[in-house]
């Protein structure tokens, strides 16, 4: 639970939020100097140099009472809806956010929010980081899961520029304790935050890639909802999963199952498997000390030779290699 002292900072109304509250209109809060105009319309783009001097992450509470007009910034962009709900719009996307809620906006999203009321608390993140992109997170995501894989290039949203990911978090308490340990450092000042909340941000961002799904909007056919199920299977018993057990499992024969997987899939069965023990097999490569014989085997692959010659063609590295460029 967030620090009494810093939820009364944030219900407090400040200066702009009463003089919003009173006026009904949005009162222009950045310096001039500061944003872009766009054309002849009402929009802008806010620039680095306001949010970032002397430091790398900015933490502000979104003020209340009055619309934020379209805008969009040269730098990434969280909005965690602490309390209450929001409704935004994202490159002309109606978003809602409700109480536990975070979006993430890469560069350039073109982004406007409604008005909130005074039992609603959006907290904006603001950080330049330019190893981290919306891109970045789905090929982690992708890299890890063979579901993740399949839904992220069968998607029709996946064709065209998404510049910005929803997490409805609400009921991850691991993400609201990431995040309430975040606002904290940066409203209570402590020694050293600037340190600790990028840290904290490093962790933030990995427990969203690890718990991220893509939500898929057509309804789904008998076929598809098996390989799906298939699919979260592989990613969970890669070590001893194989094409008679789960052909029986859904009474298929093998052979025909062998076929309607790769037809719906894109892949034969056995190579999804092997794609999923490589990327297992690189995780532990690359973040262990476990011999790669010891790794091979964890991972289900029995044959040495086989493992090399098959990791080399996936990652055009050979194990001792990929472990050598990761030191």
């Amino acid at each position: 639970m967030l620090n009494r002292r810093v939820m009364a900072m944030l219900k407090t109304l400040n200066p702009i939020e009463t003089k919003q509250k009173q006026d009904e209109c949005y009162l222009e809060e950045i310096p001039a100097n500061t944003i872009e105009r766009i054309g002849q319309t009402n929009s802008f783009k806010v620039l680095n140099n306001y949010f970032f001097k002397n430091k790398d992450i900015y933490v502000s509470k979104h003020n209340r009472f009055a619309p934020y007009p379209t805008h969009s910034h040269s730098f990434l962009e969280i909005n965690y809806m602490l309390e209450g709900k929001s409704t935004q719009s994202v490159d002309g996307e109606k978003i809602v956010l409700n109480k536990g809620d975070l979006l993430l906006l890469d560069v350039g999203a073109t982004h406007s929010i409604g008005t909130l009321g005074e039992s609603d608390l959006l907290i904006n993140i603001l950080f330049r980081n330019s190893n981290i992109n919306i891109d970045l997170l789905k090929d982690l995501r992708r890299s890890r899961s063979v579901l993740y894989d399949f839904l992220l290039k069968s998607s029709m949203k996946s064709t065209q520029q998404q510049d910005f990911l929803i997490f409805r978090t609400a009921k991850n308490y691991k993400i609201s304790k990431i995040m309430d340990e975040i606002i904290e450092e940066y409203f209570l000042k402590r020694e050293f935050s600037d340190t600790v909340i990028k840290a904290y941000l490093q962790i933030l961002i990995t427990n969203l890639v690890r718990n991220y799904r893509i939500l898929e909007d057509e309804p789904q056919s008998k076929t598809r909802k098996i390989m799906i199920e298939v699919l979260d299977e592989i990613d969970k018993n890669y070590t001893d999963i194989n094409l008679r057990q789960v052909a029986e499992k859904y009474n298929y024969n093998k052979n025909y199952f062998s076929n309607l997987f790769k037809k719906e899939v894109g892949k034969s069965f056995s190579e999804t498997v092997l794609k999923k023990r490589l990327t297992q097999a690189n995780v532990l490569i690359t973040s262990t000390t476990l011999p790669i014989n010891q790794i091979a085997q964890a991972v289900g692959i029995s044959n040495y030779s086989f493992f090399y010659k098959k990791y080399f063609e996936f990652y055009k590295k050979l194990p001792s290699e990929q472990r050598k460029s990761e030191l």
